[in-house]
């Protein structure tokens, strides 16, 4: 590379992330199979529009890939055929703040309610949080966790959507550590007529490795990033069923995007060859194995753990329970090379520029070929530099 200074930039991050331990959540390692399919020639072509119907010419290949793709994330999720044939699958959002936007426009009318967790309860920003454009244009519902459990409440849900009666209703966050009762919310949704819609950006790997239940069995439409726990680049997915598909294809291209990026769609598809490999089932199951040691562990030493524990990939610690504000104990891991990020805890009283806790997760350190003994090895050194505050 001729430019020095940007090749010592990448130096420079590939020695951060070699030399420390990374406890992001959202964060993973992508492969050199998707490396390369990123870095590839697929990066020179621009596509608008669908297979079969592009305003360029010269892409009967590009059509080829995002057939492939498509086909390799629906028999991952979903391996019934007459299953299959029910839904679409869309692989051009750019990310997954695009996606969500676009099935909301897709679906409801612009004014109207969506239910959705909360987002210092754990859930995400793009689930009409009032910060995110979601938020100016639809109204959001939230609901919560259990003050005492830190569990959701499905009979509060119930409640709260008879008397709002939302138009759509979201299941999943970006901070919510136990198992989601699907078959329940879809009961919700149904009640009311709402749309049901599983946004599985943080657990998808870990449904594809089977450790987490399927939303597809109730759900109307399933959102996904493609990093995190699937472990490929950073780019998004939308499994719809056929009646909604057309209508959230058009708001994806044309209305919010132009050219998809085809080499991150190459990076995908070669993402989810990787996770219908059975060693991708194995990954995934040390990813929960490793979540379970490092949260019981941190409780064993005294540290209070939001639940009580955590059935997936992450979990939120209360830090300021014992004084320690989340950015301060942000900061001083980061200096001693242990990466998380700050997080509000439920009911924090605290600004999220400065929260009452941190968020925890296990995937990207599991790609690194972690187990239990590190885990309890990581613990202990997060707590001895904790108490040294």
């Amino acid at each position: 590379m001729k430019d020095k200074k940007l090749y010592n930039l990448i130096k420079k991050e590939e020695k951060r992330q070699i030399k420390t331990i990374n406890l992001i959540a959202s964060e993973n390692y992508i492969s050199s199979g998707v490396s390369k399919a990123l870095a590839s020639v697929f990066t020179n072509k621009y596509a608008e529009g669908y297979s079969g119907a592009r305003y360029y010419a010269g892409n009967k290949v590009v059509d080829e890939l995002e057939e492939l793709t498509k086909k390799r994330a629906l028999s991952l999720f979903i391996k019934k055929p007459e299953e299959q044939a029910k839904w679409r699958v869309n692989v051009q959002p750019y990310s997954g703040s695009p996606a969500n936007v676009a099935v909301f426009h897709a679906t409801i009318p612009l004014g109207s309610k969506i239910m959705a967790m909360g987002l210092s309860m754990g859930g995400h920003l793009t689930h009409g949080s009032k910060p995110n454009i979601t938020g100016k244009l639809w109204k959001q519902i939230p609901y919560g966790v259990n003050r005492k459990t830190e569990r959701i409440n499905y009979k509060e849900i119930m409640k709260i959507a008879k008397k709002e009666k939302p138009k759509i209703i979201i299941a999943g966050g970006s901070a919510y550590s136990r198992i989601i009762d699907f078959k329940n919310f879809k009961k919700i949704a149904d009640t009311i007529e709402a749309i049901f819609m599983v946004d599985m950006s943080h657990f998808a790997g870990l449904v594809a490795g089977g450790v987490y239940p399927s939303p597809f069995l109730y759900a109307d439409i399933v959102t996904t990033t493609t990093h995190k726990t699937l472990r490929g680049p950073r780019g998004a997915i939308i499994f719809s069923k056929t009646k909604f598909s057309g209508a959230i294809d058009k708001v994806i291209f044309p209305g919010l995007q132009g050219g998809p990026h085809e080499n991150q769609i190459a990076g995908i598809a070669a993402a989810l060859f990787e996770a219908h490999q059975p060693s991708f089932k194995i990954y995934a199951k040390q990813i929960v194995k490793n979540a379970k040691i490092l949260s019981q562990e941190l409780k064993k030493m005294g540290w209070k753990v939001i639940s009580q524990g955590t059935d997936t990939h992450l979990f939120l610690v209360d830090t300021y329970s014992r004084g320690i504000s989340g950015k301060i104990a942000s900061d001083i891991l980061e200096k001693n090379k242990i990466i998380v990020n700050k997080n509000m805890i439920p009911y924090d009283t605290r600004s999220p520029l400065d929260p009452s806790g941190i968020r925890i997760g296990t995937a990207a350190v599991t790609t690194k070929g972690m187990k239990e003994k590190d885990m309890k090895h990581i613990a202990h050194k997060i707590d001895i530099i904790l108490k040294s505050i």
